[in-house]
């Protein structure tokens, strides 16, 4: 890749995608390729086949998705499965169409078994049952892993694939009917506050261990294996550090709502007992992240209070046009 490269963030208004799009900025790449929603249905292979004809990017970033948490996965299957399936068969056969040199797959740590041994290694992939609560999507993006090894030993594509962790940052999705657990703990905790409420509701038991990285990493990561990484296999991309669902809300509750009570609701579902990528592989490519947790959720709550502020503003300009 060169500053002059025409590379193509398919997804990049979202939580990743943007996240890259900084990215690029930063490292002073001018030919940076976007297309929205209403200008390009990422479903339609026509559509998808067009633009690559039109605009011949030469590297692509695929993360583009229908995503959410247990909430979202639980009441939209059908939804989650056929965006996310025909998401990546037209992105990935439109690159093979019009010979894009590179392409990144960004899929998901839920495409491991519920029961994978701990911490998950690349190999643990299709060893046993998914977790049920998320299996839809984990399909979908093991289908993709699959499709890029596919394009790979049938016509020699370089198309690699990536697996984060759960991810948060700037750009999440706070939405307490879509959002992941971390983005909903910082909108609980944040809506408690501004309404006096003296405890917040987090569903299951807080026991479940899970894995967190900063956007800004993983698209740190994303471009040193867009530049350094061209294996059949995928690749897990985390901190390899894990925390209890209870110990990531105590430090959420610190640091937004201090002295709040946390109520577990034990008829929800935990979802998978425990989830921790083994990272062994990135970090002998020569990656590492940079950004703590605590930092990350600090400045994560900074930014969210920050479109909280300008939504407000936005209301009361639109009152007074009125």
């Amino acid at each position: 890749m060169t500053p002059a490269s025409r590379i193509y963030v398919a997804g990049h208004a979202g939580l990743v995608g943007s996240a890259i799009m900084r990215r690029l900025e930063r490292e002073g790449f001018t030919n940076v390729l976007t297309a929205t929603r209403r200008q390009l249905d990422l479903r339609d292979q026509a559509e998808v086949s067009h633009w690559f004809k039109s605009n011949r990017p030469e590297y692509v970033f695929l993360v583009a998705g229908t995503v959410g948490g247990i909430m979202a996965n639980s009441t939209r299957p059908a939804e989650f499965i056929y965006d996310n399936l025909m998401i990546h068969g037209t992105v990935v056969h439109a690159a093979h169409q019009y010979d894009v040199t590179k392409l990144l797959y960004l899929g998901s740590s839920c495409i491991y078994p519920r029961q994978a041994t701990q911490p998950i290694t690349e190999d643990e992939l299709l060893t046993g049952p998914l977790e049920p609560t998320n299996e839809w999507y984990a399909i979908a993006k093991i289908a993709g892993i699959k499709l890029c090894q596919a394009y790979r030993q049938q016509y020699g594509r370089d198309f690699i694939s990536a697996m984060p962790t759960n991810l948060y940052g700037p750009n999440d999705n706070f939405d307490l009917t879509s959002s992941h657990v971390l983005p909903a703990l910082i909108r609980k905790f944040h809506d408690a506050r501004e309404a006096g409420a003296n405890s917040v509701e987090i569903w299951g038991t807080g026991s479940p261990m899970r894995e967190f990285l900063h956007v800004d990493d993983l698209a740190d990561a994303c471009l040193h294996l867009m530049q350094h990484y061209s294996e059949h296999s995928h690749i897990n991309v985390g901190t390899g550090v894990d925390l209890s669902i209870r110990e990531l809300a105590e430090k959420v509750r610190d640091l937004v709502y201090p002295g709040a009570d946390l109520h577990f609701d034990t008829t929800k579902p935990d979802g998978t007992p425990r989830k921790v990528l083994d990272v062994s592989r990135l970090r002998a490519s020569g990656w590492e992240p940079t950004i703590a947790l605590d930092e990350g959720i600090a400045s994560t709550y900074r930014w969210f209070l920050q479109q909280e502020a300008d939504s407000a503003e936005r209301r009361g300009i639109d009152t007074i046009a009125v």
